[in-house]
């Protein structure tokens, strides 16, 4: 007698307005699901204010959805079975009773970013290697600029991304987009991952996937590289990579993985460097460093009209007796806010957006497609997806 799912109790905690749309399917789906809306506003960066939320609400929920709030003890939440997280990593919480003293399973929204993020990456690559910033600058000045050096004659010299290589540190579900548009554009993919995959089956993508999206059964690298020590990392980064996208979590084993030494080995082809995961990853001086050796040989003058002299050689093809990095594309900062005087403001070839990249009409509903796909695993018995290794960190 009483058959069916137990009656739950679902939280969201969100500084969005409530999406209705997205409760009235849930409940059409799952009726056995009492919905709880607060709206927790944002504040400077997105994880203050986590403890702003009364603890008694949390008594008799079964089930969270959060951007960064969660119960300040395990006393508070004693029914407390799910909580999964609106972003793609939890390293925000990590240091948290929840998330060091229980076992509550904790999934996050790992696989919805990729299309946006993707967009983000190659729009700010195409941005910096076609010169937007400049032919932008000529529109406001309502100057067609003069077919020479000084105008747009270098810009017959540029070279399309057919045939150059994109190294993909962290094959994610958005380094599997960033790599499927790429290899669309004619771009060679390789990928390195903290453990090895040399099965077929261990290189599928077992997460949240955007149908259309990504690379479900990593097919796509033409070489696979991996391993957690620097000498692996070395090794991946040595393969004459063209453009570089920084798609690893943030752990403790993250924290300055790239920095000067690492640079160094990527100027031997003046990589440019997209981060779109963490700040703190990258050496932000060392990264400063390296972007103002390559622009100290490759200097441009802009003058108040707009012309533009630059070193052709070095933007039709790598030159090895250039030293540094041809650019970034930084989404993600260390800290964030960046302070209006960092002077990663005013790096050379540096395009900085303020985090960003996954923002998107989608964002939210995605978010919910994965707690959905859960719940309904949830109540036939079957494992979860996105389940965070609290080992590992991600």
């Amino acid at each position: 007698m009483g058959g069916g799912p137990k009656p739950e109790h679902l939280l969201v905690i969100l500084p969005f307005d409530p999406p209705n749309a997205i409760f009235d399917r849930i409940r059409r789906h799952h009726p056995h699901v009492k919905i709880t809306f607060h709206q927790l506003r944002f504040t400077i960066t997105p994880w203050e204010g986590r403890y702003q939320v009364p603890p008694e609400i949390f008594q008799d929920v079964t089930l969270l959805v959060t951007l960064s709030a969660i119960p300040s003890s395990p006393k508070d939440c004693p029914k407390l079975e799910l909580i999964h997280f609106t972003s793609a990593g939890t390293n925000h919480i990590a240091n948290s009773p929840i998330y060091k003293d229980t076992k509550i399973p904790l999934t996050t929204s790992s696989g919805i970013h990729g299309p946006q993020i993707a967009e983000w990456v190659l729009m700010t690559m195409l941005a910096s290697s076609h010169h937007y910033s400049l032919l932008h600058q000529w529109q406001n000045n309502h100057r067609w600029g003069q077919s020479d050096k000084s105008g747009i004659g270098f810009l017959r010299n540029l070279h399309d991304k057919v045939g150059q290589r994109l190294g993909v540190l962290g094959y994610g579900s958005i380094g599997r987009q960033v790599g499927n548009v790429a290899k669309a554009m004619g771009m060679d993919v390789i990928a390195y991952t903290a453990r090895p995959r040399t099965s077929p089956e261990s290189k599928h993508d077992n997460g949240f996937i955007v149908p259309g999206t990504g690379d479900p059964e990593g097919k796509i690298p033409s070489a696979w590289y991996s391993g957690t020590e620097k000498q692996d990392l070395h090794h991946f980064l040595a393969q004459d990579i063209d453009h570089l996208l920084i798609s690893v979590p943030l752990t403790t084993q993250t924290i300055h993985l790239l920095g000067a030494e690492e640079f160094e080995i990527l100027s031997k082809r003046n990589a440019f460097i997209t981060n779109i995961s963490r700040g703190p990853i990258i050496s932000q001086p060392a990264l400063i460093a390296a972007l103002k050796a390559y622009d100290a040989h490759t200097s441009s003058d802009i003058d108040d009209e707009g012309s533009f002299a630059v070193a052709l050689e070095a933007e039709m093809k790598a030159d090895t007796s250039i030293p540094g990095l041809r650019g970034a594309a930084l989404d993600v900062t260390d800290p964030e806010p960046l302070p209006k005087d960092d002077p990663l403001w005013d790096a050379p070839n540096c395009i900085i957006t303020p985090h960003i990249s996954g923002l998107g009409s989608a964002y939210v509903d995605r978010c919910f497609q994965v707690f959905e796909v859960n719940l309904e695993r949830r109540e036939k018995g079957e494992g979860l997806i996105n389940v965070v290794n609290r080992e590992r960190g991600y």
